[in-house]
């Protein structure tokens, strides 16, 4: 499979001096780390909210850095979790002395290094707090979890609690209201498509060129069931009443939704997907607030989409509408 890359040993290395090289202004990398930072991290009297991951989700997790978002981001290798030195090491960098909230998507890998890196770095006098991220309503437990998967739900807590820190909260209150939205959202995937690793250089599974597979898991675990090729609208019903189901709204509540490519989708197709998402919650008397559409959560090239619901409150409403300045997303 042809890949624009040089070396998959140094792909993610490359990527990361790309980033810095196209935003110098925005974002700046710590000496020998894997970690980029905004450019004038620590901010004063501001608690820090960062996160980080595996490569191959892009723009999760760097493109959220900025004003009203990310402090800090650390970049695994690809769908490996980043080591709880370099993850200490970006904590330590984003720290003005107001806190650093720990934004963690449930995989086992991401939530043992950062919670050792959050010991450490307590040790040494930094308060954090954290919130595990468990949005995917597919499957209870996977390959890598135990629980619910952390996916692109992840990136509403990004904007809540990124709002809330540069408002002046305290480290308690960013918390707060990033686990509001943990409780209030779900999200679900599936695949047309499997990903391409630059390291393995070849589909990570198997499927047919007249199969999809519905639940799947940013990383290419698997869903919760292999079927036919179905139209968007078939597929868009199968997600969008599974996470509704979840959910369980009230006739009346207000949402926020996404649309999320996994990395190798037209946006044509997404807004195609978006259209029915909106009819089936006009159908069942939800009001949409505000609907993204385009890549926010990928898995390198898979085609397929995911389909992010919010339950969302004035509170929120405020956060999600608050100013943010990042490579990956501009809110004015």
């Amino acid at each position: 499979m042809k890949k624009l890359i040089n070396d998959a040993e140094t792909v993610v290395d490359e990527m990361l001096d790309g980033m810095v090289a196209a935003y110098p202004d925005s974002v700046r990398r710590l000496s020998d780390t894997q970690v980029l930072v905004r450019d004038d991290a620590p901010v004063d009297d501001k608690v820090a909210v960062v996160s980080g991951g595996g490569s191959g989700h892009e723009p999760t997790h760097a493109g959220y850095l900025g004003e009203g978002m990310l402090d800090g981001a650390a970049a695994g290798e690809v769908f490996t979790s980043p080591t709880a030195d370099e993850l200490e090491a970006m904590i330590e960098a984003c720290d003005s002395g107001a806190g650093v909230l720990l934004v963690i998507k449930n995989y086992e890998g991401d939530v043992m290094n950062f919670e050792t890196a959050g010991e450490m770095v307590e040790m040494e006098g930094t308060e954090v707090a954290e919130v595990v991220v468990n949005d995917d309503v597919a499957v209870e437990d996977s390959l890598y979890t135990s629980g619910r998967r952390g996916v692109c739900g992840t990136i509403l807590v990004h904007k809540v609690a990124g709002a809330k820190a540069a408002e002046g909260a305290s480290l308690d209150e960013v918390q707060r209201v990033a686990q509001k939205v943990v409780d209030n959202v779900g999200t679900m995937g599936m695949a047309l498509t499997s990903c391409v690793t630059p390291e393995k250089g070849e589909p990570t599974f198997d499927l047919g060129e007249d199969e999809i597979e519905l639940g799947i898991g940013i990383h290419g675990e698997p869903g919760v069931e292999r079927t036919e090729t179905m139209s968007a609208d078939e597929v868009t019903d199968e997600l969008t009443e599974a996470v509704l189901d979840d959910l369980e709204l009230d006739p009346g509540q207000e949402v926020v939704t996404i649309v999320n490519g996994m990395g190798g989708t037209p946006q044509m197709e997404l807004f195609v997907v978006n259209r029915r998402l909106q009819e089936l919650l006009d159908e069942r008397d939800i009001e949409t607030w505000d609907a993204w559409v385009g890549d926010y959560m990928t898995s390198l090239d898979m085609a397929g989409c995911s389909i992010t619901v919010c339950a969302v409150d004035e509170e929120l409403k405020s956060l999600l509408d608050a100013p943010a300045e990042t490579p990956a997303m501009t809110v004015r």
